[in-house]
């Protein structure tokens, strides 16, 4: 014997009958991309640098879509210092610039960084290269990073990261 089975369809609605009521949803802000910069240099340089990772992921909002090959580079300028590990991260995060800053220092107080002399050694360096396609220029902050087209490991770790933009 055969059986006669029929399927329940939910109930259409034209485009002009949807809803026009703001949702919960609609107030939420909308993640933005932005790339960081990670440096050390002193004490355990990976182990700053995975720390790093994890502060950025823990951060409400924010989420780690991908990290670049960690590598190491001279210290710019001819430095008399320790070689430094570099890796670039690019998040997702509704944390606006400033905020995202404020983080980036906290995280890096964290570490027992110390701001004593420009381009001095340090136990972990946080940089905001970009946030997404904003261009922000004033006393805190500066966006893209001014320093982005003279350090040639930030654009091999910007062109490894390429492959995870929308």
């Amino acid at each position: 014997s055969t059986r006669s089975t029929s399927s329940v369809r939910s109930p259409r609605t034209s485009k002009s009958s949807r809803s026009t009521l703001p949702s919960a949803d609609d107030d939420a802000p909308v993640p933005e991309r932005a790339w960081i910069a990670l440096g050390s240099n002193l004490g355990d340089r990976a182990a700053h640098l995975a720390r790093a990772r994890a502060g950025l992921a823990a951060q409400p909002g924010t989420r780690v879509v991908a990290a670049s090959s960690v590598e190491e580079t001279a210290p710019l300028a001819g430095m008399d210092q320790p070689p430094y590990l570099n890796q670039m991260v690019l998040v997702e995060t509704v944390l606006e610039p400033h905020a995202l800053l404020e983080v980036l220092h906290r995280l890096e107080a964290e570490a027992g960084r110390i701001r004593d002399a420009r381009w001095g050694p340090r136990t972990l360096d946080l940089d905001i290269v970009r946030y997404g396609d904003r261009v922000i220029v004033d006393a805190v902050l500066t966006v893209p990073h001014p320093e982005l087209s003279r350090r040639d490991f930030w654009q091999r770790e910007l062109a490894e990261l390429a492959v995870h933009e929308r």
